[in-house]
C-alpha cells in the first residue's frame, strides 16, 4: 500500500509540472496547447536517450527541458498567425504528430516496444529507500518551478503576459512585442512539459508511444480548470483533485459486480468526464478564481506613515 501511495504522490507532482506549463501558456498568454502530451513525450524520449549514451541524469534533464521549449518557440513562430480554436487543432496535431513519430523511428524510439531500463539517480544505492527519495525529488522539482515561476509572473514580464491574453491589440499599442512574448510564454511552458516527461522516464524506467496519449492533454486540462486556469497553485490543487477522482474511480468501479476490467477503465474515464462538466457547470473560475489586477494612483498608495498610525489605531 506504502508503495502505491508513492507512486501516486510522485505522478501527481509530475501532473502539477505539466498543469503549470499550461497555467503559463494559457492562463497566462491566453495560447491552448492541446499537443501538451507531444512535448511531455519529446521530453520523456530526450532525457532517456541522452542518458544511455552517458549523460548525466541530471543534465539530461536539462537538456530536455531545453530541446522542448526551443521546438516549442519554433512551434510558435510557425503558428504565430493562428489564434484560439485554430491554435488548439493544430497543437492537437502537432501532439499526435510527434507521438507517430515516436512510434515508427524505430531505430530511434524502439518503435511500439519503447525504451526500457532507463536510468534512475541512486535507485541501486537507496534500494528500498528509493520511492520516498524520487517523491521528494519530484516534488522539489515542483516546489523550485513554482517559486521560480511566481517570480517571473509577477515581474513586469507577467503583466504583459496578460496584457497580450486579455487583448492583444491593446498590448501592441502600449509597445509591447506581442509574438516575442507568446513565444516566450510557449516556450517555458513547453520546457515544463519536457521536463515532466523526463522526470517520468526516469521514475518508471520505460516508456513506449502508448504512454504519450490524448487523455493525459485531458486529465491536465481538467486540473487547470478545476484549480483555475490563470492560478499556479491551482495548477497544484487540481493536479491532487485529479490523481484523487482517477484512483478513487478505479476502487468504486471494482465495487460495481459484473464489470469487465474493459468497462472498469471506461467508467474511469466517465468519472473524469462526469467531473469536467460538474466543474465547469459549478465553478467555471475553478477553486482559485482570475485576481483583478488594478494599479493603484500614487494618491491611493498609503505612505510609510499612515500605514503605522492606522496598525496603531487597530
Amino acid at each position: 500500500m506504502i508503495s502505491y501511495l508513492l507512486f501516486i504522490a510522485t505522478l501527481t507532482a509530475i501532473y502539477s509540472i505539466l498543469s503549470m506549463g499550461l497555467v503559463v501558456s494559457w492562463g497566462q498568454a491566453g495560447m491552448v496547447n492541446l499537443g501538451l502530451v507531444g512535448f511531455f513525450g519529446l521530453g520523456a524520449y530526450s532525457s532517456a536517450l541522452l542518458t544511455g549514451i552517458g549523460l548525466p541524469i541530471g543534465l539530461a534533464w536539462l537538456v530536455a527541458a531545453a530541446a522542448a521549449a526551443v521546438i516549442g518557440v519554433g512551434f510558435c513562430l510557425l503558428t504565430r498567425t493562428l489564434r484560439g480554436d485554430y491554435l488548439a487543432i493544430v497543437t492537437l496535431g502537432f501532439g499526435e504528430g510527434l507521438r507517430l513519430i515516436e512510434l515508427n523511428e524505430r531505430w530511434l524510439t524502439g518503435g511500439s516496444d519503447g525504451i526500457s531500463g532507463i536510468p534512475a539517480p541512486l535507485k541501486q544505492t537507496l534500494g528500498d529507500a528509493f520511492p520516498w527519495f524520487y517523491m521528494l525529488l519530484a516534488w522539489a522539482v515542483v516546489g523550485i518551478s513554482f517559486i521560480v515561476l511566481v517570480r517571473i509572473l509577477a515581474s513586469p514580464f507577467g503583466r504583459a503576459l496578460r496584457a497580450v491574453r486579455d487583448d492583444e491589440k491593446v498590448a501592441a499599442v502600449a509597445g509591447k512585442n506581442v509574438l516575442r512574448l507568446k513565444c516566450q510564454a510557449f516556450g517555458i511552458g513547453a520546457a515544463l512539459f519536457g521536463l515532466g516527461g523526463a522526470l517520468y522516464a526516469h521514475f518508471t524506467s520505460y516508456i513506449s508511444p502508448d504512454n504519450f496519449v490524448l487523455q493525459l492533454t485531458i486529465y491536465i486540462f481538467l486540473a487547470v480548470t478545476a484549480g483555475g486556469y490563470s492560478r499556479l497553485v491551482g495548477a497544484i490543487f487540481g493536479s491532487i483533485v485529479v490523481m484523487t477522482i482517477l484512483e478513487s474511480s478505479r476502487f468504486a468501479a471494482e465495487l460495481i459486480p459484473g464489470l469487465s476490467a474493459v468497462q472498469i477503465a471506461s467508467l474511469r474515464e466517465f468519472a473524469i468526464a462526469v467531473a469536467l462538466i460538474a466543474i465547469m457547470q459549478v465553478r467555471p473560475q475553478g477553486a482559485f478564481p482570475l485576481k483583478n489586477e488594478r494599479a493603484r494612483a500614487p494618491s491611493e498608495v498609503p505612505d510609510a506613515a499612515t500605514t503605522l498610525s492606522t496598525s496603531v489605531v487597530k
